[in-house]
């Protein structure tokens, strides 16, 4: 065990945020603390590298081992490059290194005794260098940089002028570099672009310490973690297992839970009228039994009841009217800031119903397509239209559709002038805001608050083409599953960027992956992009001459082999099923042939034992045919 945390109990005020809270990790653990915005998180990883006391317990760990830890926002102030920032980390390798040098250049004036002393101390050192990989710690320093999204050019920043996203990046290298016993992470992901979070995955399922990890990413959950800590209402519970494994035993703990509770409420009730019946008897007998009940229905333990986990957020996003199948076309868009080309000729279409996912590294203009779209800003070339009864309902990551000047009240009623009061405040109140809440203005709200605005009014837009810039940051989970199902759930067709992976798997049909300032399709979820990527992606610029009018149609046979595959796919899939079906009734029959042919009644008739014989027969030649089916399609 590396770290224990023994009956952590904490509040704020009135607020208790966590209650006799117990676990323990073990050497090279990868566990998740999840919970809901607020839950306490974050408290229990400050009291853990005891930035904050708690109110009673301890959080204690193993005799010598070394802890480092990620906070959310990161606010470094250094002179130094990016680079030198995180070679600062290998400080200690540095100085070893010099130590080699300089004994190097005396030993060419020594002789004898003191030349075997320095040789000694030399063979040390360089073994001790060898011990630290010494010789590789530059490439380390290098590959950490280019991991975590900073390409070679901008090595040379100075950290001082970087942005707070960049900084935290930063950060993170360094404490990747520094590899203590056990690392803490609050939203690692948070300023990480795909192929950025991918590689951290990798540094992290191979290292060799223990890693606590806070974060909303449940793909990143999923591929790292085997142990989830969850904080629900102050109480902690330790699940066996990733997230996906985590929530289907949560699901089934609630659901037993809601039937005990449930069952409970109703004995209570039967005991209650019992009694009251009793009392109203009005005989001294009767009055003692009902006295008797009372008494055992006070030492009744009585049962929490469990909170609803759909209970919160509730969004219903359905079109007003149905749109034309042509929902929108692109043709030949191009757009630059100056010498940086974002993308050029792109071409593509999105039909009604599709549920189409737009991703890419970061700066490659996934948002400066959506707002060309939007009409917020306008193409350098290519022209795009909108189909027959298209209404667009618009989610911008940077809130810039709200009223920073407004309430919550006037951002609705401005915005939607035919909702009477009692309209607005139960939109409001599906978004988590009542009572005195509504008349909070938008500029005094966190990102979350802004963002569950932002979806309230897309929610009253009844648009039937949703275009949306990174809809669940800021988002926690319970909130991003909600948003996920009324999605999947909506009947119009939806276009929008995110990085979140696990929603992006969850409800995309297909995806544009914008690369090397191209589009390419995949018709399918994350996990089918994953497959086909390496087989779809066009080639490096600099080492292609493709035209992109070539792209742009190789794109358009891609995107058709692949409707064909997908139909291909699913006509096997149901064949598959109807010859498995087939396969169980049959073996099933041969079953009940064999239980009849035991019976006295059967095996003494011929004619009976003969027609199930043809019968068996009959069978065993089918299931011969269905097995080589099977294994083909399978």
């Amino acid at each position: 065990m590396i770290l224990a945390c023994q009956s952590i109990c904490h509040s704020f005020g009135t607020n208790v945020i966590l209650k006799d809270a117990s676990f323990h990790i073990e050497e090279r653990e990868k566990a998740a603390i999840v919970g809901i915005n607020g839950a306490g998180k974050s408290t229990l990883l400050k009291i853990i590298v005891h930035e904050l006391t708690p109110d009673s317990g301890q959080a204690v760990l193993a005799k010598g081992r070394t802890l480092g830890y990620l906070a959310q926002h990161q606010d470094l102030e250094s002179r130094r490059t990016i680079y030198q920032e995180l070679l600062e980390v290998k400080r200690d390798v540095i100085d070893l290194e010099e130590r080699i040098r300089a004994l190097e250049k005396e030993m060419k004036e020594l002789s004898g005794s003191s030349l075997n002393a320095a040789l000694e101390t030399y063979t040390r050192l360089n073994h001790e260098f060898e011990q630290k990989n010494g010789y590789a710690y530059q490439s380390e320093v290098t590959g950490v940089l280019k991991g975590l999204g900073f390409p070679e050019e901008e090595f040379d920043k100075e950290v001082s002028t970087l942005s707070g996203g960049q900084k935290t990046r930063v950060s993170l290298g360094k404490l990747l570099l520094s590899r203590p016993d056990i690392i803490l992470l609050d939203e690692p992901t948070n300023h990480l672009d795909m192929a950025s979070i991918a590689w951290l995955e990798t540094f992290l399922l191979n290292y060799e310490g223990a890693v606590i990890i806070v974060a909303h990413d449940r793909y990143f959950l999923n591929r790292v973690v085997t142990k989830v800590i969850e904080i629900d209402n102050g109480q902690v519970t330790s699940f066996q297992g990733n997230y996906s494994d985590y929530a289907a035993k949560k699901a089934r703990i609630r659901e037993a839970q809601m039937t005990a509770w449930l069952n409970q409420q109703k004995e209570i009730r039967h005991q209650e009228e019992v009694i009251a019946k009793l009392k109203s008897f009005n005989r001294e007998k009767s009055v003692r039994r009902a006295e008797s009940r009372e008494k055992m229905l006070d030492k009744i333990e009585v049962l929490e009841k469990p909170t609803e986990v759909r209970s919160e957020m509730h969004i219903r996003l359905e079109p007003e009217i149905v749109s034309g199948n042509d929902v929108l076309t692109v043709e030949g868009l191009s757009k630059s800031f100056g010498s940086l080309s974002l993308f050029t000729n792109l071409n593509f279409e999105v039909k009604r119903g599709e549920r189409t996912a737009l991703i890419g590294n970061n700066g490659t203009g996934k948002t400066t397509l959506l707002k060309i779209l939007n009409g917020l800003i306008d193409a350098d070339e290519g022209s795009f239209c909108l189909g027959t009864k298209v209404k667009i309902g618009y989610y911008d990551q940077e809130h810039h559709v709200l009223h920073m000047e407004k309430t919550l009240f006037e951002e609705i009623s401005d915005a939607y002038p035919g909702l009477d009061n009692t309209k607005i405040r139960s939109t409001l109140a599906a978004f988590l805001f009542t009572g005195d809440d509504v008349f909070k203005k938008i500029g005094d709200l966190s990102g979350g608050e802004r963002g569950r605005v932002s979806l309230a009014k897309l929610m009253l837009s009844e648009a039937n083409f949703l275009i949306l810039d990174e809809p669940t940051n800021h988002l926690d989970i319970v909130s991003k599953e909600i948003l996920e199902e009324a999605l999947n759930r909506y009947t119009g067709t939806v276009l929008y960027v995110s990085h979140d992976r696990y929603f992006i798997n969850t409800t995309a049909t297909r995806i544009l992956d914008l690369t090397e300032r191209r589009l390419v399709n995949y018709i399918g979820n994350y996990d089918y992009y994953l497959e086909k990527r390496e087989e779809l992606s066009p080639p490096a610029a600099g080492n292609s001459g493709t035209s992109g009018e070539e792209v742009s149609s190789a794109g358009k046979l891609d995107w058709k082999q692949q409707k064909e595959e997908q139909a291909r796919i699913r006509k096997r899939e149901n064949d598959l099923k109807r010859t498995e079906k087939e396969i169980f009734e049959l073996e099933s029959r041969d079953q009940e042939i064999d239980e009849l042919l035991t019976k006295e009644e059967v095996y003494t008739s011929t004619s009976e034992c003969l027609k199930l014989h043809q019968e068996k027969e009959a069978i065993a030649g089918r299931l011969e045919t269905l097995y080589a089916q099977w294994e083909e399609l399978a």
